[in-house]
């Protein structure tokens, strides 16, 4: 009895294992009924510069949306990574922009607004810290603290940031820019803080793309279509290095946090890096826009005084303008978001942090993808390799 007990158990941990680390295993798993918050700049913005803003807004225009014919001021043609990531949590309303009025937040609400900042206070827009402020006002009326807590948190900032500073300091030396990463990086975690505060404990937070290879970027430094423009990369890479030993120490220190880190920087690179990878991820144009104007086809789609140009197939690009990805590379994250393995998001995917339970503490830790650690921790899996390659 004892032998077959312990195998009992034994079969019980792979059986678990095998659930939460085989992303084609979804059936019959019983997704908690929480809900999904977003915050950030336009990357995650699900209609709220509209709402912002006294002047028209190019996402609220054909061609955005065109993919499902609804311009509502999302920038993409279609859906956004959060609204896949939405349907995988089995939430059965979009997720809304909260500063439209009249919408159901029930099962969360986007506060993200395009042209965010974590520093400074941007032009007809919020700063993470704002968009968490507007959260705790809504919070008492709309959910309770249970439905918080195992509710997840997504976050996507700080792109804007390096990107003025850029502008702004172009011969800036490694010490200026490291000193602005460190100022940029420590508000990031002083509004994490914040939001854990405010009762949130499940944060999945988004490494920054590499700013360098945006399309618009491209184009405006003149880098031509096969190079990308390096200072900014370098800002990117530095401040990406800083989240997960932050996140890391707030586990640690935090009663009940929990977190994920969604490596988008190494995401959007290799598919760019050369014609015959990019290719396998059937993407046929990486380096230039599908709307827009320039070398780079980079600017001003969807604006009325911009005769822009418009891509015959945009499922054949990854972007859809200078800074934005089309419908279908967001629905490629939403899957990477939800069902990744660690080569992807780590220490666990969105869906491993959904079902985690709360207030238990993290059993791993985020750890550098290139350290021989990490390597040889995930080398041996018996598992398939999910959706790193998706």
């Amino acid at each position: 009895m004892a032998v077959d007990s312990s195998l009992a158990s034994v079969l019980g941990v792979l059986l678990v294992f095998t659930l939460l680390h085989n992303p084609n295993t979804v059936v019959g798993q019983s997704i908690p009924k929480v809900a999904l918050f977003t915050f950030g700049d336009s990357n995650f913005d699900a209609g709220n510069k509209q709402n912002l803003t006294t002047v028209n807004v190019a996402q609220g225009f054909w061609p955005y949306g065109k993919s499902r014919d609804n311009p509502n001021g999302k920038f993409s043609d279609g859906f956004i990574a959060p609204d896949f990531v939405a349907k995988f949590m089995e939430i059965p309303i979009p997720i809304p922009p909260v500063l439209r009025p009249d919408v159901n937040i029930s099962r969360g609400a986007s506060f993200a607004v395009a042209d965010a900042t974590l520093l400074g206070a941007p032009v007809e827009s919020l700063t993470l810290n704002q968009q968490i402020r507007k959260f705790n006002q809504l919070k008492e009326a709309n959910w309770n603290d249970d439905f918080i807590k195992g509710s997840v948190f997504m976050i996507y900032v700080g792109a804007n940031d390096y990107l003025n500073f850029t502008k702004n300091n172009p011969d800036a030396d490694a010490s200026a820019q490291q000193a602005f990463v460190t100022s940029v990086t420590n508000k990031l975690r002083s509004d994490i803080t914040l939001l854990y505060n405010s009762g949130a404990t499940k944060f999945m937070i988004q490494t920054l793309a590499p700013l360098g290879c945006l399309p618009i970027v491209r184009q405006d430094y003149r880098t031509g279509e096969e190079n990308c423009y390096e200072p900014l990369n370098n800002l990117a890479k530095l401040h990406n290095e800083k989240i997960g030993p932050m996140l890391n120490e707030l586990a640690a220190t935090a009663s009940g946090f929990q977190f994920t880190v969604f490596d988008f920087y190494n995401v959007i690179l290799r598919r760019i890096q050369s014609k015959t990878i990019s290719l396998s991820y059937r993407f046929l144009k990486t380096n230039v826009s599908c709307c827009g104007v320039g070398t780079h086809d980079a600017y001003g789609c969807g604006l009325p005084n911009v005769h822009s140009k418009l891509c015959e197939y945009q499922r054949s690009y990854l972007f859809f303008d200078g800074r934005h990805n089309t419908e279908k590379a967001q629905e490629m994250f939403g899957h990477l978001l939800f069902g990744a393995d660690p080569n992807v998001i780590q220490p666990m995917n969105v869906r491993e942090l959904v079902m985690y339970p709360v207030g238990e503490p993290m059993r791993e830790v985020w750890l550098p993808t290139t350290s021989s650690t990490f390597q040889a921790k995930h080398a041996s899996s018996p598992f398939g390799r999910g959706f790193q390659y998706y």
